[in-house]
This record gives structure tokens, C-alpha cells and sequence, in this order.
């Protein structure tokens, strides 16, 4: 049990060094950024703000079980509507937005998000952790350029900034209607503000749900909650204040492009062709990528496989059984499931935001790879 714990914890390490590497981050420079409780400027077009308490919960009628009948809304706009006027104000506005990320049994995390155009209709956006040393990170069109303390910086070519808030959600939410239901459930009250409330419901009821909340005059997110198949809250985004403005932040003409690093030159990996595959998926759910690779805390070589829906990503990752460093096992830690089976000559690992049930079906599902 020593050695399947010491496994574990070697696994969510190396996943966790994995996924920062993936994502894009920065320290601010000194002096420049506003607080997480900085004010909306005075020429602010639409604009919310709001202290709500670290550990905010859902009231009860926020809170209904996954396919418990909805309250429709008086508003004309049904659910792709709201969710087109999501995308539009996300992609094409300037605005600044401080929202706080609260995750079960953690501290509140604070973060300033920003995002214009300028007038050469160049797309800009930062992204920036408001505690602690620092972290930012900065878009310029499909380049994400990445600063944190203690970490080279680097740039990767990408069309959005991967952040707390899933960007499919708020860029491509019509990818999502084959895995998920949109339900609208009527009108609310969130930061002050009138707001429409959609929740998000897997199709086949295999992942977690969503409850989204949208300003009904600019169609901006003022509130996200993750909620587990029994309406247990998750982890929580909540909007603490916005503004829509005429012109871009005056940050951006800060920015000195020439400083910025080159995106970095990404290989094209040779991998051979796996003999084995997946046999259950969830509904929506596609395979987007495989490879065999190192780990690189223990040296060991495994099969690799990325799944997606759009909205969360599950890793399945194949060892020969002899090779295994520790017994079975299913935890969560933080948002994630790890589940590891052996049987036969194989060990199987699931990693991802789903719950542990599906995690299982897809672990057991795996056989040989057909011959035709």
C-alpha cells in the first residue's frame, strides 16, 4: 500500500508538471496591475461588483438534481442564443473582469482577466493570478505568451489563454451539444445583476454537470459551479466584478511586443501504433491524440491516450503489469479522478475531471486492437 500511495503521488506530480507546462503564466510587473478588488473605470459601459464569501454556496434552489424538470424564462432568447451572446462579448468586447476560483476544501484564488481589440484589429488578452509571487499570461492573436517566477518565459501558439473557465465553453459552445443538454432554467440573481441561468447536463449522465450564469444586458459569465452526479458543488467561478469599455485597458499599449518570447517550435512525435483500444466512451467523448511516452519522475514507458469532449479531457495512460510500481486504486484529488486497474498483462490508469463510475467503464472497456 506504501508503494501504491508513493505511485500516486509520483503520477499527480508528474500530471501536475504537465499541465502547468501546457498552460501559459507570468509575474506582473511591479506597480502596474490593479488589485483583484480594483474598480470598474467610469466609462464603463456595463459593469458588476460584488464581494461574495470565499466558500459561497449554492442555494438550494441552485441546486437541482441533474435532470430535475427546469423553470423555462420569460426572456425570448432560448439557450444558443444566450450562449452565442457568450461567445460574442467574450471574443469581440473590451473588458476586465476579476473573478475568484473556489475549489471543495481550498483557498480562494483570485484572478484578473482582461481582453480587447485594438485598432488594427489585433486580439489581445492577459490572464493574471492576483496572489502570491505572480503569474501571468498574455495573448497576442494565437500566440500565448507565459511568465511565472522562477520559469524561463516561453510563448506557444494558441487562439485562446488556457485559464480556471473552460475557453470551449465560452468560444465554441455549439462543439458541445453533441455530449451535452443546455437546459434553461430561468432568471436569477447574481452580483446584483439580473442573469440567466442555464444549467449543463451530460447526455448519457456519465460526467459532472454545470450551472452557468449570464448578465442578461451583456451576455458576460458571472458565475460557473462544477457539481458532482449528486448536486455536491465542486469548484465555483465567481464574477466579483466587470467592465465593457469603448477602447481596450491601457495595459495592453504597456505590452512591449518585441519583448515578448518566440513561440516555441513544437516536434512532430513518431510514435508506434498501439494494440490496444478503447472500446466505451462517453457520449461526445472522441479520442484527439495518442503517443507512447516517458514519465519523467519515473523513467517508466507508457502508452498514452488523450480523450475529449470539448469541456473536459480524460488521460488513459497503459503499462505492461510487470512494470507497475504499485497495486490498484481510485482517488480524487481536487476536481480529478485516478483510478489504476491491472488485468492481465496490463496496468491502465484513468485521469480526468469525471466521475469515478466512468472512469471504470472506460478502464475496463480497453481490449486488442481489431485486425481487419
Amino acid at each position: 500500500m506504501r508503494r501504491t500511495s508513493l505511485f500516486f503521488s509520483i503520477v499527480i506530480l508528474g500530471l501536475s508538471i504537465s499541465h502547468a507546462a501546457a498552460q501559459t503564466s507570468a509575474e506582473p510587473e511591479a506597480g502596474k496591475e490593479p488589485s483583484a478588488h480594483t474598480q470598474p473605470s467610469a466609462d464603463a459601459q456595463s459593469s458588476t461588483s460584488t464581494e461574495p464569501s470565499d466558500n459561497e454556496q449554492p442555494s438550494a434552489q441552485e441546486m437541482p438534481s441533474q435532470r430535475e424538470n427546469a423553470t423555462t424564462s420569460s426572456n425570448p432568447y432560448n439557450t444558443v442564443q444566450w450562449l452565442s451572446q457568450l461567445q460574442r462579448v467574450i471574443s469581440s468586447a473590451n473588458f476586465q473582469v476579476t473573478f475568484v476560483q473556489t475549489i471543495a476544501g481550498k483557498e480562494t484564488v483570485p484572478y484578473l482577466w482582461r481582453h480587447g481589440i485594438l485598432e488594427d484589429g489585433t486580439e489581445v488578452e492577459q490572464l493574471s493570478l492576483q496572489n502570491g509571487p505572480g503569474r501571468e499570461l498574455i495573448r497576442i492573436n494565437d500566440v500565448v505568451s507565459v511568465f511565472e517566477p522562477d520559469v524561463q518565459p516561453y510563448s506557444l501558439h494558441s487562439n485562446h489563454i488556457n485559464g480556471p473557465i473552460p475557453s470551449a465553453l465560452v468560444y465554441h459552445p455549439e462543439e458541445l451539444l453533441e455530449a451535452y443538454e443546455f437546459v434553461p432554467v430561468g432568471r436569477a440573481r447574481v452580483a446584483g445583476r439580473p442573469a440567466q441561468q442555464i444549467r449543463i447536463v451530460s447526455r448519457d449522465n456519465t460526467r459532472f454537470g454545470y450551472q452557468l450564469w449570464l448578465d442578461e444586458e451583456s451576455g458576460m459569465l458571472l458565475k460557473l459551479n462544477m457539481l458532482d452526479l449528486q448536486g455536491t458543488l465542486l469548484e465555483q467561478i465567481q464574477v466579483t466584478a466587470f467592465a465593457i469599455n469603448p477602447e481596450p485597458s491601457d495595459y495592453f499599449s504597456r505590452v512591449n511586443l518585441s519583448s515578448l518570447p518566440k513561440p516555441m517550435a513544437m516536434g512532430t512525435s513518431q510514435t508506434r501504433e498501439h494494440s490496444w483500444d478503447i472500446g466505451y466512451m462517453p457520449t461526445g467523448m472522441r479520442e484527439i491524440k495518442q503517443d507512447t511516452r516517458r514519465l519523467a519522475l519515473t523513467g517508466q514507458v507508457v502508452e498514452y491516450k488523450l480523450l475529449s469532449d470539448g469541456l473536459v479531457d480524460v488521460s488513459v495512460y497503459v503499462q505492461p503489469a510487470e512494470d507497475a510500481l504499485g497495486g490498484d486504486l481510485a482517488l480524487r484529488n481536487e476536481l480529478s479522478t485516478f483510478l489504476t486497474l491491472t488485468d492481465g498483462k496490463a496496468q491502465v490508469t484513468i485521469v480526468g475531471e469525471i466521475p469515478l463510475q466512468t472512469a471504470k467503464a472506460i478502464a475496463t472497456s480497453l481490449g486488442p486492437k481489431a485486425v481487419n
